[in-house]
């Protein structure tokens, strides 16, 4: 929590310089931006492949507690994954067939029923996505 109050602020002041260089300076400043995140692509990247190369640390006798640990944590991240997946795919298709519902239904708003029925399966998919994470929450 506390790396989201300190990174947050960075974020939007970094978002804000960005935007007035491009407003002021247009091409050169787009540029010096792409070659910004170019550097810190290539940064992360070699972090990345530091950190996956490298043996342990230091060679602890594993326990019982410490591999259902980890399994934990894998289910914990594939049931986060599942969930925001599903959420940002259910925004999608709902941000697309409400439009368009709204836009059938000024029209003839006699299809208000066949519209919220579309538009409710699209926000299915959400549930779709919860389920899987509680499946897998419940087999750790």
């Amino acid at each position: 929590m506390i790396a989201w109050l300190i990174a947050l602020p960075v974020l939007v002041g970094a978002f804000a310089v960005t935007r007035r260089l491009l407003r002021h300076r247009g091409r050169g400043a787009l540029r010096a931006i792409l070659a910004v995140d170019a550097a810190l692509f290539a940064g992360a990247l070699a972090l990345l492949i530091v950190a996956l190369s490298g043996g342990a640390a230091q060679a602890q006798p594993a326990t019982a507690a410490a591999q259902s640990s980890g399994s934990a944590s894998a289910a914990f991240i594939g049931a986060a994954i599942a969930v925001a997946g599903a959420s940002i795919g259910a925004a999608i298709a709902v941000a697309y067939t409400g439009a368009a519902a709204l836009a059938a239904m000024s029209e003839r708003p006699e299809l208000f029923g066949r519209a919220m029925v579309i538009v409710g399966l699209a926000e299915g998919i959400a549930i779709y996505g919860l389920v899987v994470a509680v499946i897998l929450l419940g087999k750790t």
